[in-house]
């Protein structure tokens, strides 16, 4: 029985190299460089190049779902979700999936490692790093997996099932 491949091997590779490239970059400034600033405008850049690539680029393609929030005329956060149907879902690559959840999940895991690290050396401006890595990695957790529990109405996931299949 031949091993299954991953089907999307460019967007699991960016998926992977963003996330450990800003932890990787993170921590070799944190050790060879003294600039705060060089490492936290460019930790942050790496961040958002993680969160923009896995909110619409590896949820979309690896795991078939895809959220967003904005704010409607009256202030209040609406959330939207799509999701492929049922059936489509079941035959996407187990592999693809597996590396999208393990590091959606682990990610911040190790940011907060990072955090404590940097409390028990009383670095806390890197604080402000690691507190916006946490804040949008929570941010791609909690849309995902509010978008994989379906926590929306089976009509919206009719619905919107359809537009997410045509753009794939």
């Amino acid at each position: 029985m031949a091993e299954e491949q991953y089907a999307h091997p460019g967007v699991c590779l960016f998926t992977v190299l963003f996330k450990f490239s800003a932890l990787g970059f993170y921590i070799m400034c944190s050790i060879f460089i003294e600039s705060f600033v060089i490492q936290f405008v460019v930790t942050v850049f790496l961040i958002a190049l993680d969160f923009w690539t896995v909110k619409n680029v590896s949820g979309r393609i690896l795991v078939g779902l895809r959220w967003w929030n904005e704010v409607d005329e009256q202030g209040q956060s609406v959330w939207h979700f799509e999701s492929l149907d049922q059936q489509t879902l079941e035959t996407l690559n187990k592999k693809d999936a597996w590396l999208f959840w393990w590091t959606l999940y682990l990610t911040p895991v190790a940011w907060v490692a990072l955090g404590i690290v940097a409390l028990i050396k009383f670095n806390f401006d890197y604080l402000l790093v690691v507190g916006v890595a946490i804040i949008l990695n929570a941010a791609n957790i909690v849309g995902f997996t509010k978008c994989r529990k379906g926590t929306f109405p089976e009509q919206m996931r009719k619905n919107r099932s359809s537009s997410l299949l045509r753009q794939l």
